[in-house]
């Protein structure tokens, strides 16, 4: 009996440096986003300024044939290839892959994490469009566009939407799987998405490279905090917590003593 209640307190020891390890998590992501917010306002301000006129039309360059700025650098495939990046980062497509994700979770009986999923990218989705409106940036008229484009350019939907997107999506998907390497796959397949969509934008034409960096801070300050979020919520069961079906350790009295 002896020897059950020590396994018992070892365990309770145990589960409470989880648990603290968990806030750590949380305030880690918070972290992270403050920075990245931090990053963005910093950034809009010499977007503001016009200081970084210099840096945006020679990464644009770079990308363009010095002979004729008209055409990107690459073969024709390599065009084709930019648009369909950039497709990945379209407002139809982000919606439909919330969509059928939402459902996904649903059906998984996640139906919290779902309406936090639809919040999340909905709130991001308004967020993006208030930034927009408020810096009011042209888009560059340095080179011809290679699609077609309706609102301002600061800072890049595209890059901004697919970050919060994909990131919010991966994180939350993450919560419910056991395997650190599975967890891993998500988050870097996630990244590397967001990067493709950013370069695909300056690529054609569309957005200065300070537009897309903008995108990028934002968005992934926005999916740091959501996630962020829900941990917490997860951890306080208003959400689903991490692991559903059981994977997760129950939780436990810390002042119960332990049965003999």
């Amino acid at each position: 009996m002896k020897r059950s209640g020590y396994l018992v307190a070892m365990f309770r020891r145990a589960w409470h440096l989880v648990r603290r390890a968990a806030e750590s998590f949380v305030l880690l992501a918070m972290f992270m986003a403050s920075m990245a917010t931090w990053g963005f306002i910093e950034l809009s301000k010499k977007v503001t300024r016009g200081s970084t006129e210099a840096f945006d039309t020679a990464v644009m360059l770079m990308m363009r044939n010095p002979a004729d700025v008209s055409d990107p650098i690459g073969p024709k495939w390599f065009e084709e290839l930019g648009r369909d990046f950039t497709a990945l980062g379209g407002v139809g497509v982000l919606v439909l892959l919330t969509v059928f994700a939402g459902c996904f979770m649903w059906l998984k009986t996640l139906h919290r994490t779902a309406l936090f999923l639809g919040v999340a990218i909905g709130g991001g989705l308004l967020a993006s469009t208030a930034f927009k409106n408020f810096f009011d940036r042209p888009r560059p008229e340095l080179v011809p566009h290679g699609s077609n484009v309706y609102t301002a350019s600061f800072p890049s939907g595209h890059s901004m939407m697919a970050a919060i997107t994909y990131l919010t999506l991966a994180a939350l998907l993450a919560r419910t799987q056991s395997s650190t390497a599975i967890r891993t796959f998500l988050i870097l397949a996630a990244t590397l998405i967001v990067i493709g969509v950013g370069i695909s934008r300056v690529y054609l034409g569309v957005h200065w490279p300070t537009d897309v960096l903008a995108g990028w801070t934002a968005g992934a300050a926005w999916a740091l905090g959501c996630l962020a979020v829900a941990h917490w919520l997860g951890r306080r069961r208003a959400i689903e917590p991490d692991h559903k079906a059981g994977l997760e350790p129950p939780v436990q009295d810390e002042d119960a003593s332990p049965k003999q």
